[in-house]
């Protein structure tokens, strides 16, 4: 995923398996530049990088991102927009489902399967030896 920055939280909530941020998308944001000069767009890799460090920040995994599910945007974000994030945890398969909408407006959804953790015991023998 691409190294972003964060939009203005305005607010969030959450639980173990429910978050939601209520997110400002102001027309100073960088990803804005140059996506679109008849009008700017915020791309879909940024709303993807977004979800991945709110949702795994939120839920204790690391960023690694195993694969993407049923992707879909519905509606572009403008400039100046005010969006929901709401992202649902599903532990026992290492997922999470999101999707940006505001009020009955859908912006764009999809799940994002991680990749499991590695858990290392003991180190290598090449690097005992060393």
């Amino acid at each position: 995923m691409i190294k972003s920055e964060l939009p203005h939280i305005v607010s969030h909530e959450g639980d173990n398996n429910l978050y939601q941020w209520r997110l400002f998308v102001s027309a100073d944001l960088a990803f804005f530049d140059g996506h679109f000069p008849q009008q700017a767009v915020l791309p879909g890799v940024t709303q993807l990088d977004w979800a991945v460090k709110l949702g795994c920040e939120a839920f204790g995994y690391s960023a690694q991102v195993a694969t993407l599910e049923v992707l879909k945007f519905q509606q572009l974000i403008l400039p100046d927009t005010y969006v929901d994030l709401i992202i649902e945890h599903q532990p026992q398969k290492a997922k999470l489902i999101f999707s940006y909408r505001d009020q009955d407006k859908r912006f764009a959804s999809g799940r994002i399967a991680l990749k499991p953790a590695v858990v290392t015991t003991a180190p290598i023998a090449n690097e005992i030896a060393s």
